[in-house]
């Protein structure tokens, strides 16, 4: 069982910058798909940045030349890089993974963090 915990949201304002973090915690698990998401109050959740164990990035287009997605070599951390912040980037932003426990391929896992909280404005 794999848990994640999100860090590094805060109020700014407009233009400010964050650095996010996530950190996964458990034992014989190796995440192949790490992923950030953001949800805002009555609207559906979307995808803001994807990385792969191989180092595949992709990213929301409105956000591309603004925020910068990376892992830790051990591959149990997140960050994301939000530079420039504008009011439409206020959201609850929060971790996904999608791993496998010991050498058993069979059987994807996937995971949620709880979330942390980024808000834009003046």
């Amino acid at each position: 069982q794999v848990q994640l915990v999100e860090s590094g949201g805060d109020l700014v304002q407009p233009g400010g910058s964050l650095r996010l973090s996530c950190t996964a915690s458990g034992d014989l698990y190796t995440i192949n798909n790490f992923d950030w998401y953001r949800q805002a109050p009555g609207e559906q959740r979307e995808l803001v940045a994807t990385i792969s164990r191989a180092g595949a990035i992709e990213y929301l287009e409105s956000v591309k030349d603004r925020f910068t997605v990376s892992r830790n070599s051990a591959g149990n951390a997140l960050y994301l890089a939000l530079n420039d912040l504008k009011p439409a980037d206020t959201a609850l932003y929060t971790c996904h993974a999608r791993y496998y426990v010991g050498l058993d391929f069979s059987r994807p896992y996937e995971v949620w963090g709880q979330g942390t909280q980024v808000t834009v404005s003046s």
